[in-house]
């Protein structure tokens, strides 16, 4: 027969001291609980529509303190999606580097429509490898210009600037990286006949065109695995409907809003400072 020899019965000062805590908090109950479980709900509502939203940009879409976000989302065990691996990217082996300086570097941006940059990257899609291409402008970060082919070819990125240079005047320069079609003639012609100066990453530099290279990484997150869509048509909707959202609707970190609404605001201050600047509307303001 087995004796079970009993732990001598602590005190809640003994037990608080063991513990390494105060005794006062041995009697604590949450005061929030409440709260808490209703900012959940809004969490889990921004989290359904920004399926990527950190902490950050889900205290920026409910106007509350950031830390109070991260703590009810670690509470809750709420949590961004997180990427799945994609395949890199084919490379440009053995390419010799061109003389196209990096005139991004040195360019102050302060307003859209000064420089534009450029990228494509590539999906798998049962088999095969669908490609797009994509214009974003280096200060709204907004997309203006987007194609999508099953090649990697001039005609693709070509038709990505076409696209944008439908809806928005040319920029002062064109960014991208040192990729074969980038520095192809027929390119570089195309450029050239919209007065646009062509600028490159240097070799083996993708953090040149960071806005670029980061856009897709979230990008493809948000869009999902590509076999999700059956059709390439279906394919093509979706990533069209992720271009709005990114435009319209995703709070971008550096922006702390989406693209539209950053470039709505710059173009509102312009207009009040060409308002106030003007002695015609001075005058009539009886200044």
């Amino acid at each position: 027969m087995s004796i079970t020899t009993l732990a001598p019965r602590q005190s809640k000062t003994e037990l608080a001291h063991s513990l390494g805590v105060s005794r006062s908090s041995l009697y604590y109950k949450p005061k929030l609980p409440g709260k808490d479980l209703l900012l959940k709900q809004q969490i889990e509502q921004v989290l359904l529509e920004h399926k990527t939203y950190g902490h950050r940009r889900v205290a920026w879409e409910l106007g509350i303190n950031p830390k109070r976000a991260r703590r009810v989302m670690k509470l809750f065990g709420l949590k961004p999606k997180r990427s799945f691996k994609y395949p890199m990217k084919p490379k440009d082996i053995g390419q010799e580097q061109v003389s196209i300086p990096n005139l991004l570097r040195d360019t102050v941006i302060d307003a859209p429509h000064s420089a534009w940059q450029s990228d494509f990257t590539y999906l798998p899609y049962f088999g095969k490898c669908i490609y797009l291409a994509t214009v974003i402008d280096s200060y709204t970060r907004q997309i203006l210009g987007w194609a999508l082919s099953t090649r990697h070819t001039t005609e693709l990125i070509s038709e990505a600037l076409l696209n944008a240079l439908q809806k928005y005047p040319p920029p002062q320069l064109f960014h991208s990286d040192q990729g074969s079609e980038y520095k192809s003639q027929e390119f570089l012609s195309l450029l050239a006949t919209h007065s646009i100066k062509p600028s490159m990453s240097e070799k083996a530099s993708p953090w040149q065109n960071g806005r670029q290279e980061s856009l897709y990484g979230k990008f493809k997150l948000e869009l999902g695995h590509p076999e999700c869509y059956p059709t390439l048509g279906e394919l093509t909707e979706a990533i069209a409907r992720q271009i709005h959202y990114y435009n319209h609707h995703r709070i971008h970190t550096a922006l702390k809003c989406p693209p539209i609404i950053f470039y709505q605001r710059y173009q509102l201050t312009k207009f009040m400072s060409q308002k106030l600047l003007n002695p015609a509307a001075l005058k009539e303001q009886g200044v």
